[in-house]
């Protein structure tokens, strides 16, 4: 049973993580603490239920569950510091994107039974595509894991091979569909809605596109199909768009955050 769990690093992903473990109806009793170096930035999630501090050591005592959602150039030294008083049964997780389950182990003293999990702002309100791996942990281990996170969007295991590209697809990939609905918006203000109104429909419009697609367990094109009519008006748009390099953009974009990510883990 998981009775303490201590978040490092309460920026916007830390905070998230434990909103969304809050409000999920936690699948453990007791308490979730978050540290932050300006803890005053954080005192909001007091009155969510969640316990904030600045102190790092004090918060990873007795924790069954540690999660390290810190910057990866700050993954050494912050696990240095927690150290001494982490003990051997709690599982280590690890949000660092580009640093590899291996190096964490190497820097926490070949310590087994790490996670790497990526999630996505949306684990606050209990959507988030949330991707793991495990590096050297028990099927009971990775059970406890998928447990924690269920409650709170989707879970994937993945290998850790891919955790790069899960980091561009879901996590980055919140803000590239939320760029859309932006871009949707701006639109339908130019057709003549107000903002209000046109972000409500652009929204709904791409939840009811993704539900189409998770519910139907069917291909994008497949439900494309069923909107396209012979010189009708959404062929029209969607082959404007296309001219105007609207897929290619999109893969572009993807594809140079990987690169990013990358790069970066080369030059550790």
């Amino acid at each position: 049973m998981i009775n303490k769990i201590a978040i490092i690093g309460g920026g916007n992903l830390g905070a998230a993580i434990a909103k969304g473990l809050v409000k999920s109806g936690k699948p453990f009793k007791g308490e979730v603490i978050v540290t932050r170096r300006r803890v005053h930035l954080i005192k909001s999630l007091e009155q969510e239920g969640i316990s904030v501090g600045q102190d790092n050591l004090k918060a990873v005592e007795n924790a069954d569950v540690v999660i390290l959602a810190v910057k990866p150039y700050q993954l050494e030294d912050i696990i240095s510091e927690i150290q001494p008083a982490l003990s051997d049964e709690a599982l280590l997780i690890s949000l660092a994107a580009g640093v590899d389950s291996q190096r964490i182990s190497e820097m926490a003293s070949g310590r087994k039974s790490i996670f790497r999990v990526m999630p996505n702002t949306a684990i606050s309100i209990g959507e988030s595509m949330t991707c793991v791996s495990s590096y050297e942990a028990t099927e009971e281990q990775d059970a406890v894991i998928r447990e924690l996170f269920e409650p709170t969007g989707t879970v994937q295991f993945i290998p850790e091979e891919l955790m790069a590209s899960a980091t561009v697809l879901a996590a980055c990939g919140i803000a590239f569909a939320l760029r859309f609905i932006r871009a949707a918006t701006q639109g339908g203000v130019e057709i003549g809605f107000g903002s209000d109104l046109a972000l409500k429909i652009a929204s709904q419009t791409v939840k009811g596109a993704a539900e189409l697609i998770i519910r139907g367990e069917a291909h994008p094109e497949a439900e494309i199909d069923k909107v396209t009519t012979p010189r009708g008006i959404t062929i029209s748009g969607l082959n404007e768009m296309e001219h105007q390099g609207f897929s290619s953009a999109l893969i572009k974009g993807l594809i140079t955050s990987f690169e990013k990510i990358e790069n970066g883990s080369k030059k550790r």
